[in-house]
């Protein structure tokens, strides 16, 4: 019998902008979520996340713009599941986007609730910003993998 080593696996997405193909987001997210074994809470974090980072892309880097599309990697890592988000923006200035908004100062703030949550909900957030556009790259990590040994 061969031994196969896991090689890791890519699944790419580009989809216009608009926010309704979420959802299509959303499932591909999920499913892999799944397949990872990646728990309900997870799961649930990892879709938030994806589905947060896909908003921001449509609504801010592309002003609805649905002729400019969004491209979004999915990396399935032996330890993890790293996604990236991309859109043509020009981007923005992150050390302007508010740390908590849960503190008193921020809980009325509009803008900033988006990064906070996948900040809580993943275990890697990072923006990028180039002449091409604005990456996001979210990793949320496997869990361990459990023997049930007696």
């Amino acid at each position: 019998m061969t031994q196969q080593t896991q090689m890791p696996e890519t699944i790419t997405m580009r989809m216009p902008s608009r926010l309704e193909l979420l959802g299509v987001l959303d499932k591909v997210a999920d499913s892999l979520c799944e397949r990872m074994e990646f728990d309900d809470d997870a799961r649930s974090r990892v879709t938030m996340s994806v589905i947060e980072a896909g908003t921001n892309a449509i609504q801010h880097g592309h002003s609805r713009d649905a002729s400019k599309p969004v491209d979004i990697e999915f990396h399935v890592l032996p330890d993890a599941l790293e996604i990236i988000v991309h859109d043509s923006g020009k981007g923005f200035d992150l050390s302007k986007i508010n740390g908590n908004i849960t503190s008193p100062d921020h809980l009325l703030d509009l803008r900033g609730r988006g990064i906070y949550i996948m900040r809580e909900c993943m275990d890697t957030v990072e923006y990028s910003f180039s002449s091409a556009g604005t990456t996001c790259r979210l990793v949320k990590k496997r869990p361990p993998i459990t023997t049930h040994d007696s």
